[in-house]
């Protein structure tokens, strides 16, 4: 049953329509071709890639970009002499700042002297 709707990419349609004219044994190795061609290239990415490290040649990419123990921001763990109590990093208390009827700010009232005589 169609539904209208392709399964695949227009690209793997035209891919199987072309295949599909061919004979089998021309198919199989078309495919084969392919498949070692990918291969070949994973293999040559990580030859270049060993003998970088064998010559203590940084890796594409390593200096730019490091693991993610690299770039912890603001988790990354206090300081020598420092606790984790003592950095909580953005997670710390602001100052301790008066608030409530402690600070009315400018609706405080005036405080009065008495000036009554006793």
């Amino acid at each position: 049953m169609y539904t209208g709707v392709p399964l695949a990419s227009a690209k793997a349609q035209i891919f199987e329509a072309v295949l599909g004219f061919l004979p089998d044994w021309v198919q199989i190795t078309v495919l084969a071709l392919i498949v070692l061609a990918v291969v070949a290239g994973w293999v040559v990415k990580v030859r270049r890639r060993l003998v970088r490290r064998r010559a203590g040649l940084p890796l594409p990419g390593a200096a730019r970009q490091g693991t993610g123990a690299d770039h912890l921001g603001a988790y990354t763990p206090p300081q020598p002499g420092q606790s984790g109590a003592d950095f909580l990093g953005p997670y710390a208390p602001a100052q301790r700042q008066e608030s409530g009827a402690d600070f009315l700010g400018a609706y405080a009232p005036a405080r009065q002297q008495d000036d009554r005589p006793a």
